[in-house]
Order: C-alpha cells, then sequence, then structure tokens
C-alpha cells in the first residue's frame, strides 16, 4: 500500500457512493488494492458494493474499476505472437457451444483465437467442463503452454490462472453472498477485467438474453451489452456485442460429451440451423473487430467458404492434440463417455412447438447428472439430451421431441415430468424465434 492510498477511508468511500457521489480513480484504486491485500474486511467491501448495485457507476468508473481490477493480477501479452488475435465471450446459455466451431473456423480464415473459459453453475454449461469430456484433454496450461498452443494451432482454450484478476476472485466470492450478482456496471467489470487481462486485439462479446440467460429481459441484456462494449473501446480493443436469443436450447444437443459431438458435426458441414447461425454472425464479428474483412455479408460468405474447405476441423483435431486430448473423437464418438439409460419422450398432441424453456432444460440436465449445483459436484459428461425438434416445428401425437441420456435411472421419470412442463405445444403455426437481436459496435 503506497503512502498516498493511506490517505482514504473506506467508510467514507461507502457513504459517497450511498450518496450518488462519484467516486475519483485513486479511490477505486485505494478500494482495490486495499480488498485484495486484506485491509479492507468482507463487511466493508459488501457495504461498498451494495452502493454501487444500488447507485450504479458512470462510464469513467466503470473504465476505472475494470482497468484497475485487471491490474491486480498477472496478464498474459501476446504481441510476440504474430497476427491479429480476438477473443470471444459469452455470458452463457444451454446448449451454447459456439466457441468450439467458432474457433477454428475463424482460425483458419487467418485470425487466432485465445480463450480463457470457466466452468458451469447453475443452469448453464461450462466450456472447460465440456472440453473435459474428451479423453486426456488438459484445460490447466500455463502462460508458456497457452502462448505455445495459440502460436501452433491457432486457437487456445483453457481455464484462467490462479493470479489473472485475483480481485474479481474475491469480490464474485462476496457478490454471490451479499445479492449483488445481478449488477450490470460489476458484471461488466467481472467480464471485462478477465477479458483485458488476455493481450488481445479486439473482443466479440455474445450476450444472451431470454429465458436461459441470465439476463432475460431484453432492456437488461442491451444494457449490458453497451456496457461491455464501452469498457472494451475504453480499454483500446476494438469491441463488437452481440445479443443472441436463448428462449430455447442453441442447438440440438445439451450436455458435455453430447455437445462437443455435435460441434464436431458442425465442422464437418452437419451442424443445425440455428447453431450456425449464430455461430456464423459471432465469426462475422470476430474478422470485423481483427479488420480482415470490412464488410459483415463477405465475412460470412468467407467463413462458409472456410467450413467447406475442411480447414477448421483439421485445426479442431490439432487443437484437441495440442492440449493432451484425443483426437480420434472427431471419427469415433464412443470413444466419449456415454450413457447406459437412453428414454424418449413423446408429446401428447399434435401441434407446433410453440416454448421449449431454456432455464427449464437446464436445470432438468442438473437433475440427471449433466451439470452441477455447486462447485464440487461430479459431472456426469455423458448425461444430457438430444432435441429431435425445436420451437416452430410441427409434431405429432406420440412422436419424439427428445432423448434422454443418463447413467442414473432414477431421475429419468422426474425428469421426463419438467420436461412437460417445459415444452408447449400451440395448435396453430409458430414462427422460428428471431436469433439475432442486435449487433453493437463503435
Amino acid at each position: 500500500m503506497n503512502n498516498q492510498n493511506n490517505q482514504f477511508n473506506i467508510s467514507e468511500i461507502i457513504a459517497r457512493k450511498r450518496d450518488s457521489q462519484e467516486l475519483s480513480t485513486d479511490e477505486i484504486q485505494y478500494f482495490i488494492d486495499a480488498y485484495v491485500s486484506d485491509e479492507i474486511k468482507d463487511y466493508q467491501a459488501a457495504a461498498l458494493l451494495m452502493a454501487i448495485y444500488i447507485r450504479g457507476l458512470n462510464r469513467r468508473e466503470l473504465a476505472d474499476l475494470t482497468r484497475i481490477m485487471m491490474l491486480s493480477g498477472d496478464q498474459i501479452l501476446l504481441d510476440d505472437i504474430d497476427g491479429k488475435k480476438i477473443d470471444k465471450h459469452s455470458t452463457g446459455g444451454v446448449g451454447d457451444k459456439v466457441s468450439f466451431i467458432v474457433s477454428p473456423l475463424v482460425a483458419a480464415c487467418g485470425v487466432k483465437v485465445p480463450m480463457l473459459s470457466g466452468r458451469s453453475l447453475g443452469h448453464t454449461g461450462g466450456t472447460l467442463d465440456k472440453l473435459e469430456s474428451i479423453p486426456g484433454m488438459n484445460i490447466s496450461l500455463d502462460t508458456a503452454a497457452f502462448k505455445r498452443v495459440l502460436k501452433d494451432v491457432g486457437m487456445v482454450i483453457c481455464g484462467q490462472t490462479a493470479n489473472i484478476v485475483p480481485a474479481d476472485r474475491k469480490l464474485y466470492a462476496l457478490r454471490d453472498t451479499t445479492a449483488t450478482v445481478n449488477s450490470i456496471p460489476l458484471i461488466c467489470a467481472s467480464i471485462m477485467s478477465k477479458k483485458l487481462a488476455l493481450g488481445t486485439d479486439g473482443i466479440v462479446l455474445d450476450v444472451k438474453t431470454g429465458s436461459g440467460a441470465f439476463m432475460s429481459k431484453m432492456d437488461d441484456s442491451l444494457e449490458l451489452c453497451k456496457a461491455l462494449v464501452s469498457a472494451g473501446e475504453e480499454a483500446g480493443r476494438k469491441s463488437i456485442g452481440l445479443i443472441t436469443d436463448m428462449d430455447q436450447p442453441l442447438g440440438n444437443n445439451v450436455g458435455n460429451a453430447l455437445e462437443i459431438i455435435e460441434s464436431i458435426e458442425a465442422l464437418k458441414g452437419n451442424g443445425p440451423t440455428d447453431l450456425m447461425t449464430v455461430t456464423y454472425h459471432l465469426g462475422a464479428a470476430m474478422l470485423m473487430a481483427a479488420g480482415v474483412e470490412q464488410d459483415f455479408d463477405q465475412a460470412m460468405v468467407r467463413l462458409e467458404k472456410a467450413l467447406k474447405s475442411g480447414e477448421p476441423l483439421r485445426i479442431f483435431r490439432e487443437f484437441i492434440a495440442a492440449q493432451g486430448g484425443n483426437a480420434k473423437v472427431c471419427d469415433d464418438y464412443s470413444l466419449l463417455p456415454q450413457c447406459k439409460y437412453r428414454e424418449i419422450l413423446k408429446v401428447k398432441s399434435t401441434g407446433y412447438i410453440e416454448r421449449i424453456d431454456a432455464y427449464e432444460v437446464g436445470m432438468t440436465a442438473i437433475d440427471i447428472g449433466a451439470g452441477r449445483r455447486k462447485k464440487e459436484d461430479v459431472i456426469d459428461y455423458g448425461a444430457g439430451f438430444v432435441f429431435h425438434k425445436k420451437v416452430g416445428d410441427k409434431i405429432k401425437k406420440g412422436e419424439a421431441i427428445l432423448t434422454i441420456h443418463t447413467n442414473n435411472q432414477g431421475s429419468i421419470d422426474g425428469a421426463k415430468e419438467r420436461l412437460r412442463k417445459a415444452i408447449s405445444i400451440s395448435d396453430d403455426k409458430v414462427s422460428k424465434p428471431k436469433l439475432i437481436h442486435f449487433m453493437l459496435h463503435k
């Protein structure tokens, strides 16, 4: 703690934010430094977080908080790696396996894709858990290994090291226990401090909206997206935000190994329309953020050509092998975890699928073993669902809408009952949902 910071008093800072006053850069610096070094107690930090939750932060305060949190630990600098480096971040959803498709797709277009990802918690799946369903896959890379894989393969996905943004690790644990998680400035600072700790040239932000998103209301999703893009631009990184639909699961497969299978199929040219639409839009935004394409439609065409070339699948194989995984899973899905029980859920009436509640699907996935309620829970990597019909599709009485995969036979009846409540059938024709709601950039 430097002498300048000794002039500050945390109680006065709390009171200033409580009374809607603007915090100075030095006050924010003092708070982060003192909290990380345990000089400020949890109860004092919790009071300031609640004041921020209620009163908010202006653009300058948010930029300062994000930057100062980012500098609280290590950064992974990528200046010594040739080419443009673009990161992609999703706020999380059910069936969201876009990272495994868009990363090799964009890498095949000459843009390197480094990602630091997380695990599942709550109703959304975790990128790292999905990767760990691949036998031998190592998602704990040190900085040297991270950079080596990125340089050699063109993409890398792993977990963040212990000393990247320690301020966020402490603050997030506190937010989780003080009902201050759903604060847009605090969410923004948490996400962007970690994104900015990775020395990329730009960031594409996929903000989900709908029943399966953490921000279920469009107004909240739009506000968060604007805040994320602004924070990235303030830090000098080209930032593009998209708001994409999460009212129903993305793609057909939900569950760790099942989503890896669907990702590989997508790289073979067999991806479902909704998944590929979102993937192509995010990939095009990444090419634009890198500056290799100026026109969005042309970027989409370039991605489609790249997929047909087979190069993205080759890169994905190399990525798996480079991180210790068995790349033969790309040809033999039986090498991935599989479940003993497969149970079909049939509909009881003829009509059009009107709703598939993504949140309920995600929570039911946890019930059958595909997710975790708390960090210590063990995941069944083979468990999940394969949807045969989605919103807008016509379906006949007695026809299968999905197949349940689980090793827990006792969970099947409860899962069926919960899923039936999550799915609605209409007599009237239903339109396919809009997938891309907004794209925001400077």
